[in-house]
């Protein structure tokens, strides 16, 4: 997942959203009533980069840290994750001879990972931005790409592939991110990225990753089939019907969920707050582009749709499968789910907070509809005593 976006970065120190917004853009028809709504830490923006992954999962973590009883919430680097996550990714290109992705994108998994391995550090020791107002990383992986594509083809000579270009290549991201992180002090304490991740109280084993696509098994793990899963990561195959009964109960039980999703359909707009998938798909026009090198999650949507509820579409499997086959449903996007909301009809919205700043009227956040949610879902991350018992149990946990 690597959806870019452009939008000013928007940190707070405190804490919980306090979400008043009951609809989703100004004149708008729709009236959301809540029933859950979970602890989250205020929405930031990813810039010009891929880096939803690491945004979703650290805002994720960051709820469960609340979950967990943490007195004062607590905001973690995203781009401490990310520096990490590219070294790894690096050599993991060069063991594969180069025949794997090497892009900004990654998946949920690649945050315990990082936090595992190496630890993790606040914001406010490492906000990657090293001297700039907005993260933009175009110009930085241009460059770290050409040290993988002149690495790689050195790859089968006689001399065999030297170190050196380990040093270029952190060297390069010491420029574009900020130096490496050692030790630091925070709050009268010293740590190292290792001790601080261990005094968040974070058991990294207790995250599950769940999928449903029917080219697996059900009920088994399965890996993903998408280029940004470089570290190939695995996911429990579940119904359609137990992902989204998985993703209510958490919900329900103060647990909140990484969610990855395709954000490519002209249901999903971030401007109007909304996604959803209406049974007659020439109700929306797209007007423009989202931006001049990607795809048209942000850009401009006219239609009824977004201002009064409609009939959508009815999701199945096979429906949901086809999308994924014929790649009109691909890895686009990481956000957090934290609540869920009913509209005027009845019909069930999950609260999503997104990485791409607070220029809509949900201040970040959008509701997507469970048709949307059925339809386009990569996969969901979670703690696993989210998970309730009847699936625990299919899954053999």
């Amino acid at each position: 997942m690597k959806k870019y976006f452009s939008f000013i970065l928007s940190i707070g120190i405190s804490t919980t959203l306090l979400f008043a917004q009951t609809t989703n853009v100004e004149g708008s028809k729709y009236q959301f009533k809540k029933l859950v709504q979970l602890d989250a830490t205020p929405v930031q923006s990813q810039g010009q980069t891929g880096t939803c992954w690491s945004f979703s999962a650290t805002s994720f973590f960051e709820s469960e840290i609340q979950r967990l009883g943490a007195k004062t919430p607590v905001v973690l680097s995203e781009m401490y994750v990310v520096r990490k996550a590219y070294e790894l990714k690096a050599e993991k290109y060069i063991r594969m001879d180069g025949k794997i992705n090497f892009g900004e994108g990654g998946a949920f998994h690649d945050v315990p990972l990082v936090i595992e391995k190496f630890g993790i550090v606040p914001y406010e020791v490492y906000s990657g931005l090293n001297g700039a107002s907005t993260y933009n990383h175009g110009e930085l992986f241009s460059q770290l790409n050409m040290v993988m594509t002149d690495v790689s083809s050195r790859i089968g000579a006689p001399e065999g592939v030297s170190d050196e270009w380990k040093l270029k290549f952190n060297s390069m991201l010491d420029r574009g991110i900020g130096k490496d992180v050692q030790t630091f002090e925070y709050n009268g304490v010293r740590y190292t990225p290792k001790s601080y991740a261990a005094s968040l109280g974070l058991d990294m084993k207790n995250y599950v990753s769940l999928t449903s696509f029917t080219n697996h098994p059900m009920y088994s793990e399965c890996m993903l089939e998408i280029p940004d899963n470089w570290a190939w990561g695995k996911s429990y195959n579940v119904s359609m019907d137990d992902l989204v009964d998985v993703t209510i109960a958490a919900l329900k039980n103060g647990y909140t969920i990484a969610w990855g999703a395709d954000v490519s359909e002209k249901g999903f707009s971030f401007k109007n707050g909304l996604a959803i998938v209406p049974a007659d798909p020439a109700m929306i026009e797209v007007i423009g582009k989202d931006d001049k090198r990607f795809n048209d999650a942000g850009a401009e949507r006219k239609s009824n749709a977004f201002m009064e509820p409609m009939k959508e579409l009815t999701i199945t499997p096979e429906l949901r499968q086809k999308g994924y086959d014929n790649k009109t449903t691909t890895d686009d996007h990481g956000m957090h789910i934290v609540g869920i909301f009913t509209d005027q009809n009845g019909t069930r919205y999950f609260l999503v907070k997104n990485s791409w700043g607070t220029s809509n009227m949900p201040k970040g956040y959008l509701y997507v509809s469970e048709s949307y949610f059925k339809y386009k879902t990569i996969n969901i991350y979670l703690h696993k005593e989210g998970i309730p018992q009847s699936v625990k149990t299919k899954l053999k946990f």
